[in-house]
């Protein structure tokens, strides 16, 4: 474990939650999650989500079902139909999911930002070559979306998705109090990286979910599997899945991170700061 070197800086509040919520057994710990969380009973079910609503802004109102069958069937909870409204404009991308901005900006040849003092590298993040290129002094948005959020994510632009690689990894925390103790945390975690062709101009994108502890689980819709700690298919997977923008691409199974790059030609979006929410379908990037 790489920690940031700055622990005096922090609060010893911060420090007992960093403590409680990332040194345990994470793996285990996400694997019990994981199996409590699908067990379809409905007392188990309406006590977990009365309990999660003591500790959570949970807001269901925009769900398309209010009763659940699971924890897990709330935690990946549907949107009742228009309850986001997508810019039609072609000329902006816009966020792929709800979520909270955690960096963003400018990328610095290779180097992006992960919170402040914290720099992590393309090469990390990505691992393939050719891909490192395309994002090169490119730009970068990461979104971090908390467990009472909305967890599926959306085409931000008429696209196809080309390739999907999956990078095995830990299930580190994810929150901002992780970020400023775990240095390159996205680069350790379990991440799928889906390159993505904007249509039509054929301008590529990649979109990097994140994986983090409890349920740490991808799903993506055109794949039959789901990536997770049991997976144990190809890690390179080819495709052509074709999606309008606003279309579902796929969900976390937990809160998680979503870190949207592009490439040089392209710029924030005015409204775009640290620690803004942004919900799904609004703009976050204007194209060339």
């Amino acid at each position: 474990m790489t920690i940031a070197p700055r622990l005096a800086e922090k609060s010893p509040s911060d420090d007992l939650r960093f403590l409680l919520a990332n040194c345990i057994p994470r793996r285990l710990a996400t694997r019990l999650m994981g199996w409590f969380s699908q067990i379809e009973h409905p007392l188990v079910a309406r006590t977990s989500i009365a309990v999660w609503r003591l500790f959570a802004d949970l807001d269901l109102s925009d769900a398309r079902l209010q009763s659940f069958k699971s924890l897990h069937a709330c935690f990946t909870r549907e949107l009742k139909a228009g309850a986001r409204a997508v810019d039609p404009d072609p000329q902006v991308m816009t966020s792929p999911c709800d979520g909270i901005v955690g960096a963003s900006g400018r990328i610095t040849g290779k180097e992006l930002i992960q919170a402040k003092g914290f720099p992590y590298s393309l090469e990390e993040l990505l691992i393939d070559p050719r891909l490192v290129e395309r994002h090169i002094d490119g730009c970068y948005v990461t979104l971090r979306l908390t467990p009472s959020m909305y967890h599926r994510f959306h085409a931000p632009q008429d696209c196809a998705v080309e390739h999907v690689t999956y990078v095995s990894g830990d299930t580190w925390n994810v929150d901002p109090i992780a970020l400023r103790r775990v240095a390159k945390l996205f680069c350790k975690n379990e991440r799928a990286i889906l390159q993505v062709a904007l249509r039509p101009s054929g301008l590529r994108i990649t979109l990097v979910p994140v994986a983090a502890i409890l349920v740490a689980s991808i799903r993506l819709n055109f794949l039959k599997d789901g990536f997770s700690m049991n997976y144990r298919g190809k890690t390179d997977i080819p495709c052509a899945a074709a999606f309008a923008k606003g279309e579902e691409i796929g969900w976390f199974e937990h809160g998680s991170t979503l870190i949207v790059l592009a490439p040089r030609s392209v710029t924030l979006c005015a409204s775009i700061r640290e620690g803004s929410r942004i919900r799904m379908g609004q703009p976050l990037m204007n194209l060339p």
